[in-house]
């Protein structure tokens, strides 16, 4: 995989710190970072399932101490689209998101790719994945489905030092365990998952934590020197608690001192000139995909003769081909011919009151796997997040000698359900769980108790290359990541998780 320039989306929490430290593993390089903080400095918290907001008085200091620019964004949106799959909803929160990493992507064009620290929730991976294709971004999230014990055990080995500024579970006090380091938690942490079920990296919202030093932080470390602790509710139970900072300052790692450094801040903004505040209200259209092709009903007419189709139905689902029986007509090439069947799959669709969105799986037939990237960029035209809500269709490629069969450069089979009972994974992001699918097809979709998963390689997942030993280890490398998507299905494919990130 080509090594990409990243910015970073920072919470100040552990895990999108981790998250860059696994970029840059990888051989990417994070060239700047960014935030979302309230868009009044005295709150600590905002009441979001996407955003943590806890010591964001602190971020401004990341530039200083990382040595990269910090665009931040005040949250001006709020939870207005509350479905798990997001679609572009004007007044979200997530479209401040899209504003900050737009003006990013505005003042550093060479950024290709956006890091996060998302570990469980897909509520959060599916927005930051939707922003990210609506820019043209790769998602980095390498913590995807890790194993959180060891996870926590890696921040706390690779010298995270991180500290807690909320705790809102059972058996977590914020007179005993706010302002208190990971490492010093850790094995408290693990009783209290063997007691009570929580999630040792505090995915489910039982804490969240503020990174105070670690590997990335170069030039100074941040010395927190008073704090204090906000009790939002005394619960007998689960009480919950905040910590609110209230001086600090930046202890310098160089031998030259930094500007500012060993100085004491009392949270009133200075003019640091890598920090940059985004302003804006309006959002840059993007041209969205899949608008109608005024060519392709001319096409249908000049080529119609040649178009064939069969159809099979078995109790609620039924199944399309579409094909060029022989290319002796006008030639359109691969784009021209699989346009024409597409087309005339979605006619068939919408004659029997359904659209792409019903589509479980598609196979697709091309006649030379060279021509893969135009294949693509027609298919896209058609199968688009915006006409499949409820999840785009699994798919397989596959190269067969379609023209000495006479069956043209393109043959497609599309299995249909008559309801919408599908339940879909579809997993953008870069990460070590499994191959992502970037493109507009899922790895897995699960109808009536059948899964019906995405033709598989033998990737490595985190770096997207076929893996080293030939055929033999790709097939073994395929067969893991069709086991990790089998393995995860039951989780992914339930839209019940909405913790922080």
């Amino acid at each position: 995989m080509q090594k990409m320039k990243v910015v970073a989306l920072v919470s100040g929490g552990k895990d999108s710190c981790y998250a860059m430290m696994k970029c840059i593993q990888y051989g990417h390089q994070i060239v700047a970072v960014a935030n979302l903080l309230p868009a009044d400095d005295s709150v600590d918290e905002l009441d979001s399932y996407m955003y943590q907001t806890v010591g964001h008085q602190i971020i401004v200091s990341y530039a200083e101490c990382m040595g990269v620019p910090l665009f931040r964004r005040r949250i001006q949106g709020s939870t207005r689209h509350h479905k798990l799959s997001y679609q572009r909803t004007p007044g979200d929160e997530v479209e401040d998101m899209f504003i900050l990493l737009n003006e990013v992507k505005k003042q550093i064009p060479s950024i290709t790719a956006v890091s996060s620290g998302a570990i469980a929730s897909d509520y959060q991976r599916l927005r930051v994945e939707s922003v990210c294709s609506r820019l043209g971004l790769v998602s980095l999230a390498y913590l995807w489905k890790q194993d959180q014990s060891l996870l926590l055990q890696e921040m706390i080995t690779n010298e995270i030092m991180a500290i807690t500024v909320k705790v809102a579970a059972m058996g977590l006090d914020p007179a005993k365990h706010l302002g208190k380091e990971i490492a010093f938690l850790e094995p408290y942490l693990h009783k209290l998952k063997d007691l009570y079920g929580i999630n040792v990296c505090g995915e489910g919202g039982e804490y969240e934590t503020l990174t105070l030093d670690c590997p990335l932080f170069q030039n100074a470390r941040i010395m927190l020197d008073d704090f204090q602790v906000v009790l939002h509710s005394s619960d007998s139970i689960a009480p919950v608690g905040v910590l609110h900072p209230l001086k600090f300052h930046l202890e310098s790692k160089q031998s030259s001192s930094l500007s500012g450094n060993n100085k004491t801040n009392d949270l009133c903004r200075e003019n640091i000139s890598s920090v940059f505040e985004v302003q804006g209200v309006n959002l840059e259209e993007c041209k969205a995909p899949g608008e109608p092709d005024p060519e392709v009903n001319d096409l249908i007419e000049v080529s119609s003769h040649r178009l064939h189709l069969s159809k099979t139905e078995k109790d609620n689902t039924f199944s399309i081909c579409c094909w060029l029986q022989d290319t002796s007509g006008p030639p359109t090439g691969l784009q021209g011919d699989l346009k024409l069947i597409l087309r005339q799959i979605e006619l068939q669709l919408e004659g029997c009151g359904l659209g792409w969105e019903h589509v479980l799986y598609i196979h697709l037939y091309i006649s030379d796997m060279d021509q893969f990237t135009q294949a693509n960029e027609t298919y896209v035209r058609f199968i688009t997040q915006d006409k499949c809500p409820f999840g785009v269709p699994s798919r397989s490629t596959i190269e067969l000698p379609l023209i000495q069969a006479g069956l043209g450069r393109a043959y497609v089979e599309v299995l249909v359900a008559n309801d919408q009972s599908k339940r879909v994974l579809h997993v953008q992001s870069i990460s070590c769980w499994a191959p992502s699918c970037i493109g507009p097809y899922s790895q897995a979709t699960l109808h009536k108790e059948i899964l019906h998963m995405a033709g598989q390689l033998g990737l490595d997942p985190p770096t997207m290359t076929l893996c080293d030993g030939g055929s033999t280890a790709e097939l073994e490398s395929a067969l893991q990541n069709s086991e990790s998507t089998c393995r995860n299905k039951a989780d992914s494919l339930c839209p019940r998780d909405y913790g922080n990130a």
